[in-house]
């Protein structure tokens, strides 16, 4: 009778066990599902923020592009190289942002400022600038308290879908959250070959890193009727709207390049929805000309929150082509008695320039203006678009290239 009964016990437990199990594999499975569709939905989210559309993927140029620093120990020890593409306007806020800390944040307490330093940059210095400077742009990003950075493994982490064209890089991600700056930095730093060796794809993990950095429905919420995503193709080519210079710029998507935003029309009627500009102070500034939209006076005006930064150091968009401008001057956007005649330096960030250009700027001199001058599109005839650039902050004022051939 007992032998009976501990049979009938251990069939109870077995049924149990097995009832278990099964509930076990529904619920895996459930989960598995419900995982697979998270999956999707980052990648379709991921993809419409980009490119407006799930179907578009980056083309060579793109993934080809990587963070790579000129000859350590040399005049550009301090620079990073941009092909020409859409991937340099990303490669060159980060380039202003390296300035700014191998010139002013990596010694704080420091009153002086060389550009003697910037040309005695080692390979573990260049490492240590990259990933402070994509630490920064990342922690702006998550509002200063959180950052995501975005690395590929070997395996699939995203399992490959019909629905979406493939580009064995994007299924590969896997993301890491931090909830300290240093700890981003840190982690950047570790795993800085990820972002600056050849064939790391280093800047479209970047950008991926920057997009889950603010979130995607951040992102939509910085951005306005006028933009609804934060790359365009254009001949062929895949470039940042402003919105991504500005998230880049501020740790804000905003679309504009003016002041605060725009509830208004110009006839004073209220708009049906409001424009979305700068909202704060820039730790880097922006400066912006092109000749094709002076011509069609269509041209933006920069608002003063990014024109006059904290630092003075400014990403340069001439003629839809990107560079840095920047002084080792502290006291520049401080003391306006600086801004009467004063030094400054250019960067374009391609192989063909092999030293640091230096400018002097002349705000008492207006020389330049004598003659029969009607237009602006008048001035951009007659003089290089970098100097029409940098009158946009400094206005009437005179350049000297100090014996380069002016470009651009």
């Amino acid at each position: 009778m007992d032998e009976d009964s501990d049979e009938v016990n251990r069939k109870a437990e077995l049924d149990d066990i097995l009832s278990q199990i099964a509930d076990l594999d529904k619920w895996r499975e459930i989960f598995n599902a419900r995982g697979l569709e998270l999956q999707h939905c980052i990648m379709r989210n991921l993809r419409k923020i980009l490119f407006g559309n799930t179907f578009h993927v980056f083309n060579y140029e793109w993934k080809k592009s990587f963070f790579q620093f000129r000859e350590p120990y040399s005049d550009l020890s301090y620079a990073l190289e941009a092909e020409r593409g859409g991937a340099r306007a990303i490669q060159m806020i980060v380039q202003a942002n390296i300035i700014k800390y191998l010139l002013f944040t990596r010694h704080p307490n420091s009153e002086a400022c060389r550009m003697q330093s910037l040309r005695e940059v080692g390979e573990k210095d260049q490492e240590r600038a990259l990933a402070a400077s994509l630490a920064d742009i990342l922690w702006a990003a998550g509002e200063e308290r959180s950052a995501m950075v975005s690395l590929v493994t070997s395996d699939y982490c995203i399992t490959p879908h019909l629905g979406y064209k493939l580009d064995n890089f994007t299924e590969r991600l896997q993301l890491f959250s931090f909830n300290k700056k240093d700890d981003v930095r840190k982690f950047l730093y570790e795993h800085i070959q990820c972002f600056k060796e050849e064939g790391s794809h280093g800047v479209i993990l970047f950008l991926y890193s920057l997009i889950f950095s603010r979130t995607i429905s951040r992102l939509r919420e910085d951005l306005d009727g006028t933009t609804s995503h934060l790359l365009y193709l254009s001949l062929g080519n895949f470039v940042g709207r402003q919105a991504l210079l500005n998230l880049l710029l501020t740790g804000r998507a905003s679309p504009n390049v003016f002041n605060g935003t725009l509830q208004y029309g110009e006839d004073g009627s209220t708009l049906e929805q409001p424009l979305h500009g700068v909202l704060a102070r820039s730790d880097v500034g922006y400066l912006y000309w092109s000749r094709e939209e002076v011509e069609r006076a269509r041209m933006p005006l920069v608002g003063s929150m990014l024109k006059t930064p904290r630092w003075p150091i400014w990403v340069c968009s001439v003629n839809s082509t990107y560079s840095v401008l920047f002084s080792p001057q502290r006291s520049l956007l401080s003391d306006w008695k600086m801004e009467h005649l004063f030094h400054m330096y250019f960067y374009n960030g391609q192989p063909s320039q092999t030293t640091t250009t230096l400018l002097t700027i002349d705000t008492h001199s207006h020389h330049w203006e004598v003659g029969s001058v009607t237009s602006p599109a008048d001035l951009e005839r007659r003089f290089p678009s970098v100097e029409m650039l940098i009158r946009t902050k400094w206005e009437g004022a005179a350049i000297d290239w100090n014996g380069t051939v002016p470009f651009f």
